[in-house]
């Protein structure tokens, strides 16, 4: 009974969103009464679709094999978070969890646009309205969750094997409220363009939105990056698949998207610009969601293969895009440029970080849908590989890293390039230090490594100096310096903090590409191995029976250079209702380092073994979830809190007649 209730919900929330998508994008104009109207049906929205959504996760939970989404994608003896997780396992079950983020952030703005003007509340929810419509009716007649089957089986059909992991269930809720979170900015900039309301006070209701959806999307990239280490059984943290590539864009547009605010909010300036950041990185999501749904591609990310449906997401991008940018391009021209600045100041060092990440965005872009359009206009199938991002990405971030630590040591509208080169003399002779003795160090030849960690040691230290600068440290008493760091605004310190994280990341990568050893070999048990300074003893190998599966289990001891133990165990896993395997890799940690071992096939009476010494490859994520903690940090600053002006105070905001 609860999937048929369930199912009346979703129906009438989109019926809702409909209504309000209509009166909001129409009446706008109407005042305090439709606005608050609206927040209500927002509100309204979110808890029928999240009924819905308990609904579905309910029926996963018991194992209602009436429900064929259940039959399809789960399994009695699947352990609980996984039938719990199976809910978004699948491209319907996704779609909801898609459809309830949007209706999250939507009931959000809701809550806490006390401040907005009525008329600007009243577009943001209606655009709101129109996406949650939009996205409800694609799943309700084309890709419907609550279907139910005549005869139920006794059985499902069980997960895909490789999504029954902890980290499938934590990353695409996270890496849905990125992507769904930049629809805020997109119905932001669309409600702004209708309205002419452009101004700082837009930008600063922005960009806490453009920061939370930042935030998630970094940490859901973070985290399939991680499982995809963890659990492919590869020993890689990135393969530049399309799908990955697809929730990278919008992530580079995304960073570009907070600067450029940020220049707006500060300077009134790159209003346009501004804009239409906050329609492409919407896009660029949208785009993704596309890719992974339309059976255009064939990867361990995607969800559906059915071309129909895809043709039909296809045809909602395309109008609620080409619709925002037809807008965009008839209101554009009326805007006022703002600011105006030199040259060399902090808005121009944001302006140029913003022209590396867009610029970012155009590579990335067209390396993963050239091959698509091609097949699509010729039939010719090529390949756009690793080493054509590499060094695409990599010749373009090297001088924006380089750039970096100078945009926080130069003021707003007129700065000076040789003041701020002074101040960082000490970070570049520390960098060229550490690069030169770890390059030593490590026997290092003439390649481009020397030059990624000076970039990673250069940006991790130069994130700390504007900090230092303005407390003064090492020119004043230690105590009234650390009174001074102490009163630093959060901004300041969530600025050095994410540029660290960035730092961190860039050492991560250079180091596990540098120094990354691996090894190949046959082993029985009781047989050795060794691997950079590590002794990997092959103990036993045992058959162990799982909730659902039955796994070749390899148990070893790994003995490092200072003689400590540990003990690893390397499965391969059968999974009983699609007799798929699996590979599930023993990881053991060394600081920041991982020694990383692999369970082959068999061969006849021995087996293969592949381990990887995979050193500072921490520093990877490490460095991500600092940037993410950094975000964590900004959103806490009162002055995002508290900088939208009151209703009963506002003045006129319009900045184009």
């Amino acid at each position: 009974m609860s999937i048929e209730l369930g199912h009346f919900a979703f129906v009438l929330a989109f019926a809702i969103s409909v209504v309000s998508a209509l009166a909001g994008l129409t009446l706008w104009r109407r005042g305090d009464r439709l606005a608050m109207a609206l927040s209500q049906a927002s509100v309204l929205q979110f808890i029928l679709i999240a009924a819905a959504f308990a609904a579905l996760v309910q029926a996963f939970v018991v194992s209602d094999f009436s429900v064929a989404l259940v039959v399809n994608n789960s399994h009695s003896l699947k352990p609980l978070i996984f039938k719990i997780s199976g809910v978004w396992g699948n491209h319907e079950g996704s779609m909801l969890l898609w459809i309830l983020i949007l209706v999250l952030f939507g009931a959000l703005v809701a809550v806490f646009a006390r401040r907005l003007p009525s008329d600007l509340t009243s577009l943001v929810l209606g655009t709101q309205s129109l996406l949650v419509a939009a996205f409800s009716g694609f799943t309700l007649f084309t890709s419907n969750p609550f279907a139910r089957i005549a005869v139920p089986p006794l059985e499902g059909n069980d997960l895909n094997p490789i999504l029954q992991d902890i980290g499938l269930a934590i990353h695409p809720p996270l890496l849905y409220a990125g992507y769904v979170g930049f629809s805020i900015c997109f119905s932001f900039a669309i409600a702004a363009l209708i309205s002419g309301r452009i101004d700082q006070a837009w930008a600063r209701w922005v960009r806490p939105w453009t920061m939370l959806s930042w935030i998630f999307l970094t940490l859901g990239i973070a985290m399939g990056s991680y499982w995809a280490y963890y659990e492919l059984g590869w020993g890689g943290w990135w393969f530049w698949d399309p799908v990955e590539n697809a929730s990278f864009m919008p992530w580079l547009a995304g960073t570009a998207l907070l600067h450029s605010a940020l220049v707006m909010e500060k300077r009134n300036a790159l209003k346009v610009w501004t804009v239409f950041l906050s329609i492409i990185t919407f896009s660029l999501s949208l785009l993704g969601t596309f890719l992974v749904r339309s059976g255009i591609l064939t990867s361990v990310h995607t969800f559906a293969s059915d071309p129909t449906r895809g043709l039909v997401i296809l045809s909602i991008l395309a109008v609620l895009i080409g619709s925002a940018f037809l807008l965009f391009a008839i209101r554009s021209p009326a805007l006022r440029q703002g600011g105006l600045f030199a040259p060399i100041s902090r808005e121009g060092a944001l302006i140029l970080n913003n022209l590396f990440l867009a610029t970012a965005v155009g590579a990335v872009l067209v390396g993963t849908l050239y091959p698509l359009v091609l097949d699509a206009l010729t039939g010719t199938s090529i390949s756009v590989g690793a080493p054509f991002f590499d060094f695409t990405f990599g010749a373009l971030m090297a001088p924006l890293l380089l750039v970096l630590p100078f945009g926080p040591l130069l003021p707003w509208k007129r700065g000076d390039m040789v003041a701020a080169g002074q101040r960082l003399v000490g970070v570049a002779a520390l960098a060229i230090f550490l690069t030169i003795l770890i390059s030593a160090l490590g026997g290092v030849s003439i390649s481009l490594v020397p030059l990624g960690l000076l970039l990673g040691f250069w940006v991790s230290f130069g994130s700390i100096a504007e900090v230092l600068e303005r407390g003064r440290v090492g020119r004043i008493p230690v105590s009234e310096s650390v009174r001074r760091l102490v009163g630093l605004p959060r901004s300041i310190w969530s600025t050095a903090i994410g540029h660290l994280g960035l730092g961190l990341t860039v050492l991560g990568v250079v180091s596990v590409t540098a120094w990354e050893t691996e090894l190949v070999t046959t082993l029985n048990p009781g047989e050795t191995a060794e691997l950079s300074g590590y002794t990997i003893h092959f103990d036993s190998f045992e058959q162990v029976p799982g909730p659902n599966y039955m796994a070749d289990t390899g148990i070893f001891t790994v003995t490092d250079a200072g003689g400590g133990t540990a003990r690893l165990e390397a499965e391969r896993r059968i999974y009983a209702a699609s007799g798929m395997p699996t590979t599930e890799a023993a990881i053991q940690t060394y600081g920041l380092s991982q020694l990383y071992l692999q369970l082959g096939e068999p061969l006849a009476d021995t087996h293969v073994i592949r381990v990887w010494h995979k050193p500072y490859i921490l520093l990877i994520w490490l460095g991500a979830l600092v940037m993410a903690g950094a975000g964590v940090l900004s959103l806490t600053d009162r002055r995002l809190r508290i900088g939208a002006p009151n209703k009963a105070a506002r003045p006129s905001l319009k900045a184009a007649e």
